[in-house]
């Protein structure tokens, strides 16, 4: 457990207080141990994050706790163990652990967690909902799904016009030939 001063400095307070504000401004958060990455990995996985409305940034760990606490969160200690970049999901949570699940494929970016609707996900359980369909497949789904019935509707109100026609047609054919 870290020691906590009674009075703290300005500087601290300042960056205290811009990680509340990335806090208030996320809905969700995944927390990933982010040693043995080079620069360019960070920057290209920051790019892909960015595509997906999220931010990624690595925090001391003591302002993060506190900048929680603040919050009215759960406890997040557990999560703030070692080096941590928190990937501050807007709205898709589950692209962001997604992107962050494959680029930990090719990279050494390991999930430790997230917090999700204020709930807490251990690693199995982030890598378990990254593989879940995003919200707007399954508004695709969904959609999709209420169109079929009326499409079907109307294949089947236009095959009817469209045999009668065909008979008419062969029955004319036929008259034609004779």
């Amino acid at each position: 457990m870290a020691l906590r001063a009674k009075k703290t400095q300005p500087g601290k307070v300042e960056a205290i207080e811009a990680v509340g504000a990335k806090i208030a401004s996320s809905a969700d958060f995944i927390f990933t141990d982010y040693r043995g990455l080079t620069v360019q990995q960070i920057t290209s996985l920051r790019d892909q994050l960015r595509a997906k409305n999220a931010e990624y940034h690595i925090i001391k760990n003591n302002f993060a706790r506190i900048a929680f606490e603040r919050g009215k969160f759960p406890d997040v200690s557990g999560m703030l163990v070692g080096p941590t970049a928190v990937a501050f999901a807007k709205t898709d949570s589950n692209e962001v652990a997604k992107v962050l699940v494959d680029f930990g494929k090719e990279a050494p970016v390991k999930l430790k967690g997230g917090l999700v609707e204020k709930t807490f996900y251990n690693a199995a359980q982030m890598e378990a909902y990254s593989k879940l369909p995003g919200k707007k497949q399954l508004l695709s789904m969904l959609m999709s799904a209420m169109n079929a019935p009326l499409q079907n509707l109307v294949y089947a109100l236009n095959g009817v016009p469209t045999k009668l026609v065909r008979t008419l047609q062969a029955v004319a054919d036929q008259k034609g030939s004779q």
